[in-house]
């Protein structure tokens, strides 16, 4: 397999905890989590870091080998795809409800596939480690004893797992490549004309462009020069309602749908003016959003509608995608060539905007504005101090401000502290990161020890109170 970000696959029967892992892995709440069986159907991809190490997770829906429900038979269906497209796969068993067998169904399958498995006894807080003796019947390596809820074992779990995963191409995806040349992946769903931008950017078809869905199957790099830079452009195959993915050629893109997102400085994200903004492309976007990466809305196929269809997809663009008001929105059509040259521009200005500099002495002077304009709130009666900021990294940008009580900064002062200073530096397309770090306090911890003295004097007031 060619070197990318690692996958991991959870897998095992439904209510073992997958969605919970999943969820403790990215940090998120992506997943879906309750207390009974099948929750689960179709495959979720987020991405998690641990010690400094990126990797991709893959959670199921649970494999019921020997049920005949035909729902139950999609979500196994995603299950193997998710199984076949992972590095590394933790197959998950319930350590408290005991050895199923639904658990052997499934550890014979996994046992042919030839790929690293880690067996995990979940929900095992609490439990000597004998308790998951009578799973080393399933004959994979050593049962590990973790507790998704908890966090036990988890540690662990990832440097066993990680370090035998293949290494990314690029240790670190917040520095450009080494050949200096900006990354642009440009993803959508299937047929909204992601191979006809790129043809129509580089000016010739260099990249496979048919009427139909899912014509380009794997991520294309097409590297070309404009206006004094180096850039790639990164055709991806469309990323398809994850139900409808069956064809085993295309069983794959997903997985490089993201990796291209990791790897690129700027992101293209193409939707269909004339289809419809549905759950799949709120679910793409937010994902580009969370991993931080530069992004551009295009719509394309813009110069087909009339001017109540242009009034309604704003409208759908407003409604359905509001965490997106930092991203630039251009109006395009790529068959056509109009609106590209403003397109690519902004490409150029949110690239910008992700590897800004930010000086220090300014970021303190606008600061010092910001708090003269609306000062932080007081806090039982203590008013938030906040002392200087400067800059903690780059793509996407990010400022950390230190003071005192600043895990009581209100959300809403962040926002406006944070929208300071995107106004000021002129951000675009990029999310702002603004963490808040207190000063420690160097008398956290130490008892006030009393001299003679003051014992003396305090005896003599308490006497006094009590008379």
């Amino acid at each position: 397999m060619s070197s990318h970000l690692p996958v991991i696959a959870l897998v095992g029967r439904p209510n073992v905890g997958k969605s919970t892992l999943f969820n403790r892995f990215t940090g998120t709440r992506d997943a879906l989590v309750a207390d009974f069986a099948g929750l689960t159907r179709d495959r979720q991809y987020g991405f998690g870091k641990f010690e400094g190490r990126s990797f991709m997770v893959v959670d199921t829906g649970g494999l019921m080998p020997s049920s005949g429900d035909p729902l139950a038979g999609l979500a196994e269906s995603q299950a193997r795809i998710a199984i076949e497209e992972a590095d590394c796969v933790l197959f998950l068993v319930d350590i408290r409800a005991g050895l199923n067998p639904s658990d052997r169904e499934i550890a014979g399958y996994l046992r042919k596939l030839g790929k690293p498995v880690c067996l995990l006894a979940n929900k095992a807080e609490g439990l000597p480690r004998s308790a998951v003796g009578e799973f080393y019947e399933l004959g994979l390596d050593t049962p590990m004893p973790v507790s998704a809820v908890h966090g036990d074992g988890i540690q662990d779990l990832l440097r066993q797992i990680l370090p035998a995963a293949p290494e990314a191409e690029d240790a670190d995806p917040e520095e450009p490549p080494e050949d200096g040349s900006v990354y642009v992946a440009i993803v959508g769903r299937p047929n909204v004309g992601k191979s006809t931008l790129v043809n129509r950017l580089i000016g010739e078809e260099r990249v496979l462009a048919a009427d139909m869905p899912g014509t380009t199957r794997d991520s294309i790099k097409v590297p070309f020069h404009y206006q004094g830079q180096d850039f790639v452009l990164i055709d991806t195959a469309g990323v398809r309602r994850r139900g409808k993915v069956s064809e085993t050629i295309e069983k794959f893109s997903i997985v490089k749908t993201l990796e291209a997102i990791e790897r690129a400085h700027v992101v293209i994200a193409v939707v269909d003016a004339q289809g419809d903004i549905g759950e799949q492309d709120a679910r793409l976007l937010g994902l580009i959003a969370h991993r931080g990466r530069g992004m551009v809305l295009a719509v394309n196929k813009w110069d087909g509608l009339d001017e109540s269809e242009r009034k309604r997809i704003k409208t759908d663009v407003d409604f359905k995608l509001p965490f997106l008001d930092y991203v630039p929105v251009h109006h395009i059509s790529a068959k056509r060539g109009t609106g590209l040259a403003r397109l690519f521009a902004e490409v150029q200005k949110v690239r910008a905007s992700a590897f800004i500099e930010m000086p220090t002495p300014r970021l303190n002077q606008i600061l010092e504005k910001a708090m003269a304009r609306h000062a932080p709130p007081a806090i039982v009666g203590r008013r938030i101090k906040l002392r200087y900021v400067h800059q903690g990294g780059r793509n996407p940008p990010k400022i950390i401000i230190h003071g005192n009580q600043t895990e009581r900064v209100p959300v809403a002062y962040k926002r406006f502290l944070s929208n300071e200073f995107r106004r000021a530096f002129k951000l675009t397309g990029v999310p702002l990161e603004v963490a808040f770090k207190t000063g420690d306090n160097p008398f956290k911890g130490r008892k006030n020890v009393l001299t003679p003295r003051q014992i003396k004097k305090k005896k003599r007031m308490m006497e006094h109170f009590k008379d």
